[in-house]
């Protein structure tokens, strides 16, 4: 079986276990790339900092799509910043592209849901 190229766009914060699908992915053989789309970043655990870490190990990279400038990525952990347009390049070699979550919500929740 040939490895795929898979990018799971991820449009929320809180659907950051895109990012440890792409982790599962890459244990499996294929290259794993999480995109975070529109500066939407998950809390950065020392889980996900390792999850990243591990997909960087495994060949996969993690991109940040829609982040202002690259000094707003998270602070110790290996992500690249990425254009809308070289975002766009990279997706046409895809084997698979994964819409992964829901948008930003424009009603503010309930204070028990809220994060």
């Amino acid at each position: 079986m040939e490895s795929l190229k898979v990018y799971i766009l991820i449009a929320n914060r809180f659907y950051n276990d895109g990012i440890r699908s792409a982790l599962g992915l890459a244990v499996e053989n294929h290259y794993g790339y999480p995109v975070i789309m529109n500066g939407e970043f998950p809390k950065m655990t020392e889980y996900m900092a390792e999850n990243i870490a591990w997909i960087a190990d495994m060949e996969g990279e993690v991109f940040s799509c829609g982040a202002d400038a690259p000094t707003d990525l998270p602070e110790g952990v290996s992500m690249t910043n990425i254009s809308l347009q070289e975002l766009g390049e990279r997706m046409r070699e895809a084997d698979v592209i994964i819409p992964y979550g829901l948008p930003k919500q424009t009603n503010e929740p309930p204070p028990a849901c809220a994060d």
